[in-house]
């Protein structure tokens, strides 16, 4: 009798979760659950309290803004755009005309101009207006000497004013529009220069037409970040005498308990950084240009002529020390001591004693201390939520993919100041998402300020390093069996970790030095560095003021140098 052969039963596939399309939702819920909780609710409770009076909802504050009876705050609105939009266009001058010459040209002292031209990066907002305030100010160090030199009863110029603004601004923040530039102007396509010189195009109009917008999207992601750090600017107004800012608006009304103007002047203001935003967005969108040819990047062109040599061993000579001097001077004054120098040239006693202090004095190491511990504890933050968007935004397939880039982006389109506002607006009284407690005036709230605020530079780091690997190795890894988790720990966090840990320094620098935001939210106890520079100075203890901001530096060139030697930086190689 034959045994008739039975098929073997098939197991039953099971179906992981992480197979599922649901699985995506899953991952990407805690971030809207975050955005919600700590950018969107703010907003919102900043806009409530703006038109909220005596618990009537009520458009009496925008009324009281816009009247022309008290032009105080019109007038502080049209001074701070006034200043970003001149900001923009001295920054992008300045910052797109040096990357034009250090990428296109090779002459003598090209090479160390490239390295310091980056210097001002390593000068926050705060100390970049400290050391021009002593250089150029009306009782700085070169007004004073062209005093004594001359033989005059006042000296001949001093930076004031808007113009004083603009150049500290110029200074401190055309690094933005340098880099972006430098990068896009590499990439460039000779050929597309030649082609157009070819068809009687002259300089001019080659620049004009070809290479500037080609450069449109670098122009327009600097244009936006100089527009909101400017519109953010707090110290550079109040040192060169423009009361009216909104930032300085702002800021008066919260310090004199007029919370429901703080919270109107905040939404003004977050309108006008919002259409900023999207206005230059659409002009991307309108004056998008790639680059579709295969030709190879254009070389630089070496000065040959005598007379050229010698004009450009001058001017690197005269920028060099210009770069150079606002750092000079803060190490200068780092060593005088404090309260001796008046009216002098130069500070006439120095001592050792402001370095000493910093890590002897508890008084003086604390807001050191405070500035590491909170930095710290928001960078961690910004990681994890900042790669699981950029992993989300990238790799993922979900509806809502534009309003998460959106809701990630919006803080950057916020000042500082309006962030600070949003978070006491949200977190004066008990929410759910402060877990029952008051958040103002607590450890907690400086560092949910930083994590608000500098989200996006993980965000755009990390999305930068995704979309350049290749998504066929993840899966292949999932392939051959590793789960969703494993092949991102094992895979793809691997690859991508050059670029996490860039955009994770360069976060960590920017709380490190962020001001802005902290001098509204700060309490004694937690008072960060930047706050602690910035009452030294109003109390005269320059000695101790500068040695702040020189240990600040220091910080920032190690981070600065890290990150782009993690990033790979090939800057300057063709020659």
């Amino acid at each position: 009798m034959k045994a008739e052969l039975q098929p073997a039963a098939t197991p039953s596939k099971r179906i992981s979760f992480t197979a599922s399309p649901s699985f995506v939702y899953v991952l990407v819920s805690p971030l809207f659950l975050i955005l919600l909780a700590y950018v969107i609710y703010p907003l919102f409770e900043t806009f409530a309290t703006s038109v909220n009076v005596d618990g009537q909802f009520t458009w009496k504050n925008y009324a009281r803004f816009f009247s022309l009876e008290h032009t105080a705050n019109l007038e502080a609105l049209w001074n701070s755009v006034y200043i970003s939009v001149l900001s923009v266009i001295t920054c992008g001058i300045v910052g797109v005309t040096m990357a034009f010459l250090l990428e296109r040209y090779e002459f003598p002292g090209r090479k160390i101009l490239s390295v310091l031209a980056l210097v001002p990066m390593a000068l926050p907002p705060l100390i970049g207006v400290l050391s021009f305030t002593f250089l150029y100010g009306e009782s700085g160090i070169f007004p004073r000497l062209f005093k004594e030199l001359f033989g005059l009863e006042q000296v001949p110029f001093s930076l004031k004013g808007i113009w004083g603004v603009v150049v500290v601004h110029t200074f401190t923040m055309y690094t933005y529009f340098f880099m972006t530039a430098s990068a896009a102007i590499k990439g460039l396509d000779p050929s597309l220069e030649e082609a157009a010189a070819s068809l009687g195009a002259n300089r001019f109009t080659v620049w004009r037409r070809v290479i500037l917008p080609m450069l449109t999207p670098a122009m327009v992601a600097s244009s936006l970040l100089v527009f909101m750090i400017s519109m953010a600017s707090y110290t550079a107004p109040l040192i060169f005498g423009i009361d009216r800012t909104m930032t300085m608006q702002i800021y008066l009304s919260r310090t004199n308990g007029d919370l429901d103007m703080a919270a109107t002047q905040s939404t003004v203001l977050s309108v006008v950084s919002i259409a900023f935003l999207l206005l230059m967005r659409w002009y991307q969108g309108v004056r998008n240009y790639q680059n579709m040819s295969k030709g190879i990047s254009v070389h630089r062109t070496e000065v040959k002529s005598k007379a050229g040599r010698y004009v450009c061993i001058v001017l690197a000579f005269i920028g060099i020390v210009i770069l150079m001097l606002p750092i000079l001077v803060l190490v200068l004054i780092s060593f005088s001591v404090d309260g001796t120098w008046t009216v002098q040239i130069l500070p006439p006693q120095y001592t050792l004693d402001h370095y000493i202090d910093l890590f002897t004095d508890s008084k003086t190491w604390r807001p050191i201390a405070n500035s590491l511990e909170l930095s710290a504890i928001a960078t961690v933050g910004i990681v994890l939520f900042g790669v699981a968007a950029a992993y989300a935004m990238v790799r993922l397939r979900f509806r809502g993919k534009t309003l998460l880039d959106v809701l990630i982006m919006l803080p950057w389109a916020l000042p500082g100041t309006v962030v600070a506002v949003n978070l006491i607006a949200a977190f004066s009284e008990p929410t759910v998402f402060s877990f029952g407690q008051v958040l103002i005036g607590t450890f907690w709230i400086i560092p949910l300020a930083y994590f608000v605020r500098h989200l996006p530079l993980v965000f755009r780091s990390t999305s930068a390093t995704l979309m350049q690997m290749d998504p066929s190795v993840e899966e292949a890894a999932r392939n051959l069996g590793a789960s969703w988790w494993y092949s991102f720990r094992r895979v793809v966090f691997p690859m991508a970790f050059g670029g996490i840990l860039a955009g994770t320094l360069l976060a960590f620098v920017q709380c490190i030095g962020e001001f802005v935001a902290s001098i509204l939210i700060f309490t004694p106890r937690t008072m960060p560095l930047s706050v602690a520079i910035f009452q030294r100075m109003y109390t005269f203890e320059f000695g101790t003021a500068c040695a702040y901001g020189v240990l600040q530096i220091v910080v920032i060139i190690i981070v600065l140098f890290i990150s782009r030697k993690l990033a790979g930086d090939k800057a300057g190689t063709a020659v």
